[in-house]
């Protein structure tokens, strides 16, 4: 039998504080947790609580602990945030050999897809995994068309503690695939708490114009940015009609749809592409100018207009080819330089004070790629009557346990 570790015996046998063992513990990454957990039962009880797991949770999100990076291609894989050395495969219970999508990660859970009807929620650090009840995509008014580009995106109602993924399903008629801007969009939204689909039905007339074919494919612009408790997409600007870029959001508290206001761009002149993503908690804007340069802009209080700053301009990159498309990621944990995924392929450390960048290799890794941030974390996923039903059952074991022995007596 393996000799348990040195900080399980040290914690077991001696008497430590309350408050100083759970200093320790939120500070272990959840793996080790899990293994503790055998220690004794009040650890056990303590691992397993509400209150730890949360505290476990923003200790982990201030300090930039246990954080990965999940590379999605036709594969998922994994890369320690702290080396950023090899990927490694991501072992996940809705595999069938490729394909499955990772639509989200929020406080250590990820929103994984095969399919609308093959969709689930998995806690990477403790294996637990809870599929989605199937919901149907269903065609507006009954009509007779076909489903087409499926918008998804994965975040957290904090008002109401519960996680929820929401679905937008566009459809297309038989003769035009590029029609969808003439047909209403489904959009229902799965919650963790109730488990169940809630179908909106208060969809504002804009987001028919959403989708706009190869736009959101070629750099998984699918996926909604979570920013608080909204995601958010940019709706694509579409000449013949006259319309151009809009961030839009969908706000998991209210459950509703609402437009957010841009920066003032500075090179309106020039031909933009704009898009949307998440830097330190605060929604930010990559404003692209015909592959020369990106603008990046912060949104410093949110659904501010005047709080908008542009925090750097990234001219083209050594050993990159014009910018198709970059996106920030995380800040190093010294706050000096920020990690940027460009063109899919490549990830750079980028100094913004020396407007320098060096390349990270990540070994094993697929040749193109669309990278989200992971937190290991206990967030449990199982079904909150299921826990509590298994938490009533240890307890009448040990109950049980200790009447047979005092029976023994």
């Amino acid at each position: 039998m393996a000799e348990p570790p040195p900080t399980a015996v040290f914690l077991r046998s001696s008497r430590i504080p309350h408050d100083v063992v759970t200093d320790i513990f939120r500070q272990l990454p959840a793996e080790a947790l899990l293994r503790f957990r055998a220690l004794s039962k009040p650890i056990c009880d303590l691992i397993d609580s509400y209150d730890f797991i949360q505290l476990h949770l923003s200790y982990s999100l201030r300090t930039k602990s246990h954080h990965s990076l999940i590379l999605r291609d036709w594969h998922l894989y994994t890369v320690d945030f702290d080396s950023l050395g090899a990927a490694v495969d991501l072992d996940h219970p809705l595999s069938v050999g490729g394909g499955t999508e990772a639509v989200g990660s929020v406080n250590g859970l990820v929103a994984l897809r095969n399919s609308e009807r093959d969709l689930a929620i998995y806690n990477i650090a403790t294996r637990k995994v809870r599929k989605l009840p199937v919901s149907e995509v269903e065609p507006p008014g009954g009509q007779h068309l076909r489903t087409g580009y499926v918008f998804y995106g994965f975040g957290y109602d904090s008002l109401n503690d519960d996680y929820k993924l929401v679905r937008m399903a566009t459809f297309v008629g038989d003769e035009n695939a590029s029609d969808t801007y003439n047909y209403d969009y489904e959009v229902k939204v799965y919650s963790f708490r109730s488990n169940s689909w809630k179908k909106i039905m208060d969809v504002p007339f804009y987001i028919r114009f959403l989708h706009k074919p190869l736009h959101q494919v070629l750099h998984r612009r699918g996926y909604g940015v979570l920013v608080g408790s909204a995601l958010h997409w940019v709706l694509p600007q579409r000449a013949l009609l006259g319309l151009k870029n809009y961030i839009v959001s969908f706000d998991f508290v209210a459950e509703k749809f609402d437009e957010v206001p841009q920066p003032e761009y500075e090179n309106k002149d020039l031909s933009y592409q704009v898009d949307v993503g998440v830097l330190e908690g605060n929604l930010c804007v990559m404003c692209n100018y015909e592959h020369v340069c990106v603008d990046l802009w912060v949104m410093k209080e949110y659904g501010v207009k005047e709080s908008w700053s542009r925090l750097f301009s990234v001219q083209k990159i050594r050993n990159t080819t014009a910018f198709g498309f970059l996106r920030p990621l995380i800040y190093a944990k010294d706050g000096n330089e920020l990690l940027l995924e460009v063109n899919d392929e490549k990830l750079f450390w980028y100094d913004s004070k020396t407007g320098k960048a060096r390349s990270v290799r990540i070994l094993d890794g697929p040749r193109s790629f669309g990278a989200v941030m992971y937190v290991g974390s206990l967030i449990p996923v199982e079904d909150p009557d299921e826990v509590e039903r298994q938490r009533r059952l240890r307890e009448d074991a040990e109950r049980e346990k200790l009447r047979s022995e005092n029976n023994n007596w």
